[in-house]
């Protein structure tokens, strides 16, 4: 059997059906065999957009997202795709091909070291150098990326190994993964501290999110009871129509739950890492507050200097065990009635009848308009907070976004990924005009895929969130964030043969949503929205939340703490 095709039969014992890529010279083998493989291929139409797509596939199905491209340039191009599956521990396989092993080291045509750029934003990295070490690189390698704390597995492949001879008895053999470290022995004074705690607070991150933990964390919130407060990666980890679900913390969260975490006397971090979008300013919470920390990364678990308990192992597993120490609900109490005065005090009127529009009545009409089980998708920037503080979700799953890296070009791309895994649900990308402008080339994909998403493009005429910081920090001083002559994005969409609605008016709004998701074509809503809008609160980096905090138009607005 030939190299290629052993690659293809190992991906396929694997579950793999799908697979996002762009050919080259030194990967003319692989397609070759594709032809005859039940592996489906997705052409892309740029190479950091096949590692999106994967991204987004692997994100809402719990499956390894396969993406493949060319030595050299194609290569490098994954570079950022890869970077930003790693940053949120994503499971990927990352297959490139690579210049004859002979050639390696000579500077050949298209020759890159990609193995050693790919090495620090991969869990494993792999350059097979001869056929019999396939079954191993890709067995393996499958079980590296979703063991642990997720993330992609990066191989390279050298034409000529494609082209090899191998055994197809290889193919069987076993190539077991390690089970990763784990240390819950501190279970029952994890218990212990939260029995004991006044103004327990819930901190979720994407590590309860990937350990498909949602019901546990639900469950031991009500038992306490206590806020759920997140990260952006685990937006929705319990229903947000839920008394308990106090959303987003950071630089740009809720101000309910910034509250809540100052007020708290034990905080439950539960696969999240104290990142500086989240806590920020880490003076600002009280001394005296004692950290539970749960993380299935030893290398995360405990890192804050407050820590007193540290668990390291899977969030779900982790959860049951201190749910069950815990034994029963502890029942009413004054922070309870404090936790519902907090969420009750964090209401915002986002149905602003206004011109120009503001996107918080975009999102208002996209509530309305969208099936309770569609995806949403983000760009990064201020589309992306919008999206993340007024969408209500029911389930993390359903909210895809680029956390720790915060790709610009991630959204749209990621939706044609979720859109083929979930072809009957609607899938929506909240962009804005700069980030749309970056992979707007990808409405070709969607289209000879047969995949109709909806892009609601918050068009302000400027990279929003750069130009926000310009305006409160910067004197106004804007150099290189106006988007001087973009594109009629309605003509763009009809050149790909895909739809567009251009609304300028509050009025459109819903008329709008309900055409496009109406459309069997892919289809841009250009949204002239309000430049002057800023995405508040926000509490600029280096900055005391506690009287930095840029404020809203909301309930709390006057009032400074």
């Amino acid at each position: 059997m030939k190299g290629a095709r052993a690659v293809l039969e190992l991906l396929e014992g694997q579950g793999v059906d799908v697979m996002f890529g762009y050919p080259g010279g030194v990967t003319i083998p692989l397609y070759d065999e594709l032809l005859d493989s039940s592996i489906h291929h997705v052409l892309v139409r740029h190479e950091q957009c096949a590692a999106h797509m994967a991204d987004g596939y692997s994100r809402t199905t719990n499956r390894t997202g396969v993406c493949l491209a060319t030595s050299g340039p194609g290569a490098t191009n994954l570079v950022t795709g890869v970077a930003t599956a790693y940053a949120d521990s994503s499971p990927m396989m990352v297959l490139t091909g690579q210049v004859a092993t002979a050639a390696i080291g000579n500077n050949a045509f298209q020759e890159a070291d990609i193995f050693s750029l790919m090495m620090p934003i991969t869990k494993h990295n792999y350059r097979v150098l001869k056929p019999d070490d396939l079954p191993e690189a890709i067995k393996r390698g499958m079980g590296i990326a979703n063991s642990g704390r997720k993330g992609p597995v990066h191989i390279d492949l050298p034409v000529d190994v494609l082209r090899g001879d191998i055994d197809p008895a290889r193919l069987n053999e076993s190539f077991p993964v390690p089970a990763p470290f784990e240390d819950l022995s501190q279970v029952l004074d994890a218990a212990k501290l939260l029995r004991d705690a006044e103004r327990p607070v819930l901190l979720v991150g994407g590590g309860a999110r990937w350990s498909n933990a949602s019901s546990e964390v639900q469950r031991l919130a009500e038992m306490l009871p206590a806020p759920v407060i997140t990260t952006i990666m685990a937006k929705a980890i319990i229903p947000e129509d839920h008394p308990l679900s106090f959303g987003m913390l950071g630089m740009h969260g809720r101000e309910c739950s910034r509250r809540a975490l100052l007020e708290a006397d034990v905080i439950f971090a539960i696969g999240a890492r104290f990142s500086d979008r989240t806590i920020g300013y880490d003076s600002d919470v009280p001394k005296e507050t004692k950290v539970i920390h749960l993380d299935i990364d030893p290398m995360e678990a405990g890192k804050n200097y407050r820590t007193k308990v540290r668990l390291v192992g899977d969030a779900k597993k982790g959860l049951q065990m201190v749910i069950k120490a815990l034994g029963r609900p502890k029942g009413e109490s004054a922070w309870g009635r404090r936790v519902k005065e907090l969420h009750e005090g964090c209401e915002c009127n986002i149905d602003i009848d206004e011109e120009p529009i503001k996107p918080q009545k975009v999102i208002w009409e996209l509530r309305k308009a969208i099936a309770p089980d569609a995806f949403v998708v983000t760009e990064v920037g201020q589309n992306q907070m919008w999206a993340a503080h007024f969408m209500r979700l029911r389930h993390p799953s359903q909210f895809v976004t680029s956390g720790g890296m915060g790709t610009m070009g991630f959204g749209f791309p990621a939706s044609i990924g979720v859109k083929y895994a979930h072809r009957d649900k609607q899938v929506v990308d909240v962009a804005g005009d700069g980030s749309f402008q970056m992979v707007f080339q990808e409405l070709a994909t969607a289209m000879s895929e047969d995949l109709p998403v909806v892009v609601c493009l918050l068009n302000n005429g400027w990279l929003g969130m750069v130009k926000q910081w310009q305006k409160l920090m910067w004197n106004r001083r804007y150099c290189g964030t106006e988007l001087r002559n973009n594109p009629d994005f309605v003509k763009l969409a009809e050149a790909f043969g895909a739809g567009g609605m251009t609304i300028t008016r509050p009025s459109e709004l819903a008329d709008g949503f309900r055409a496009a998701f109406a459309s069997d074509v892919p289809f841009v809503l250009d949204i002239r929205t309000d430049p002057e809008e800023d995405m508040l609160p926000m509490v600029p980096g280096g900055v005391s939340s506690i009287d930095g905090t840029i404020r809203n138009r909301c309930r709390w607005n006057q009032d400074a703490r």
